[in-house]
């Protein structure tokens, strides 16, 4: 049981916001993409499928990411408890779960296309190199979408075999959300990154962050507006449309704190009920 209980927080399976952000791309790309006049079952199939992988690959993530961080983590209040920076777990059997986790996630992928393989493969040098960004960039939050949201292609092209422009402008659109939303979360360590040198958006723009969720979250919405365009959604789509706005704007971006440590990890931990809500506008819209 002890065993469990390390391996559980050392995957962080007790805190489902980090699986669910890299779900709800996945979900968002199969639902643009999926008949709904054929037959639901593959729809569910697919959707649980993405979900699997999403646990199993999020929980190799963050072992990957502890691992690399370690010295960091000891350093930081928050994160000098995790297994590995604490010494309860050595790094050789992190690597073998994280093999493990890989090895499992693997047998969910062969269930897709060819194709959504190859790209799904050809995203994991990014998923495992995310960590090291914050030591030479101030955005690796930037890389953090583009890793995160990859699943919106796979979720496209799972179904339709081929890589068109509409994915690519929700995508697009998405980075900016994890943009968003992981620069709130990064205030939460700020005062320690600062001290120990670690970069992030949430460093680079700390004299008027509102400002930069304003933008991301902007462009966000407006790549939501553009496929509804392309998909030629119905007119409920865009009308509902006013539940994502008045939820990142009026509630996140206005109650936001950059002060408060548990502030942030509120309005961040609500990205997980907007992910849910996009994913309600778009089967509006394919109905």
């Amino acid at each position: 049981m002890k065993n469990l209980n390390l391996f559980i927080e050392l995957t962080r399976l007790k805190r489902p916001i980090g699986y669910m952000l890299l779900f709800w791309p996945c979900a968002w790309g199969l639902t643009l993409a999926y008949d709904f006049s054929k037959n639901l079952n593959d729809y569910f199939f697919y959707l649980l499928l993405f979900f699997l992988g999403s646990v199993l690959m999020r929980s190799a993530g963050c072992i990957v990411n502890d691992i690399l961080d370690k010295e960091f983590d000891k350093k930081v209040s928050r994160t000098k408890n995790r297994p590995i920076a604490s010494g309860k777990i050595s790094i050789k059997l992190a690597l073998t779960y994280v093999f493990f986790l890989c090895f499992i996630a693997l047998l969910v992928l062969l269930n897709f296309n060819t194709f959504t393989i190859i790209l799904a493969l050809c995203s994991m040098p990014l998923a495992f190199s995310y960590p090291l960004m914050k030591r030479y960039t101030y955005w690796p939050q930037l890389f953090l979408g583009i890793t995160f949201n990859y699943g919106l292609i796979l979720g496209w092209v799972c179904i339709t075999n081929e890589i068109e422009l509409v994915p690519i402008i929700l995508y697009m659109g998405a980075i900016f959300w994890t943009l968003g939303f992981d620069t709130i979360y990064g205030y939460q360590d700020i005062k320690d990154d600062e001290i120990i040198g670690v970069k992030s958006t949430s460093i680079k723009f700390k004299t008027n962050p509102k400002l930069f969720l304003i933008i991301c979250y902007s462009i966000f919405i407006i790549s939501l507006i553009t496929i509804g365009l392309f998909m030629n959604f119905s007119s409920i789509f865009y009308i509902c449309l006013s539940i994502p706005i008045l939820h990142l704007f009026l509630y996140q971006i206005y109650n936001f704190n950059f002060k408060d440590s548990k502030n942030s990890l509120k309005i961040f931990k609500t990205n997980g009920l907007l992910g849910a809500i996009v994913l309600f506008n778009i089967l509006i819209g394919k109905i």
